[in-house]
């Protein structure tokens, strides 16, 4: 008999890749949202708001496995909790939750909520599984979409990163999904390690434009995690994924 999964975030960028995978595999896959939505393609949609909880435990009522995707800039943390709290209530047997590279090491708001949802997953009593990603290429195209519209571009100075194809984390999730629960799992990492002078110089490239990038120092506590590449798995372990910056710029821009 297919399992019943609850994803939140399931409309998201990672969502739209992890849901579909989900559904090839024989699951029931019930899909939390924020606003009403009819059921298609096999989707069950419910509404529930995980900041007020309003509508959370009946979104969570009869779901085996608890896939938490969902993100915003704020209260992060305290959805989570709301979540976790409503999973536990309703039996749930496996939690899995998505996080980011360096939640435990960069001093930035949004790391500190992803770590503070780290522990909140790891303290459920749930059995429960955690995917620290890098960031994804679809966040760095944007990045590099804004920055270049200036004719000369300040480029934070020293700054690395993995960044990573959406549709590799997809594929890693799902099959931590549908696996026992493993806890703390490998980090999943890019191919590639860049410097963000050169992801710039690659997308104006790809756009066939010119820009002068004049590199500038990043301030802060902020900036010396960064330049220490507090931002990077470093330590051997993590999975790499397979498809590289270059090819995602050769699929998306034109």
């Amino acid at each position: 008999m297919a399992s019943t999964i609850l994803v939140t975030g399931g409309t998201g960028t990672l969502g739209g890749h992890v849901v579909p995978r989900l559904l090839e595999a024989g699951h029931h896959v019930r899909v939390l949202s924020r606003h009403a939505r009819e059921d298609v393609g096999g989707i069950e949609y419910v509404t529930a708001d995980l900041l007020r909880t309003e509508g959370v435990d009946l979104a969570v009522e009869g779901a085996d496995t608890v896939l938490h995707l969902a993100g915003g800039p704020k209260g992060d943390e305290r959805a989570t909790r709301n979540l976790v709290a409503a999973a536990s209530r309703a039996g749930v047997r496996h939690l899995v939750y998505i996080s980011v590279i360096g939640a435990d090491r960069v001093p930035l708001g949004w790391f500190g909520t992803k770590r503070e949802s780290e522990q909140a997953v790891r303290a459920s009593g749930i059995p429960w599984t955690a995917l620290r990603a890098a960031q994804f290429y679809d966040l760095i195209l944007l990045m590099a979409q804004k920055m270049s519209r200036l004719p000369v571009v300040p480029v934070p100075a020293g700054l690395r990163f993995q960044p990573v194809d959406v549709r590799d984390v997809a594929d890693r999730l799902v099959r931590l999904t549908l696996d026992v629960p493993t806890g703390q799992a490998p980090d999943l990492a890019g191919p590639r390690e860049y410097g963000m002078d050169e992801l710039l110089r690659t997308y104006l490239q790809a756009r066939g434009t010119r820009r002068l990038l004049v590199p500038v120092p990043m301030p802060g506590k902020a900036g010396r995690a960064y330049r220490a590449g507090e931002n990077l798995s470093t330590d051997g372990t993590a999975m790499r994924g397979e498809r590289t910056w270059e090819e995602f710029l050769a699929e998306r821009v034109r």
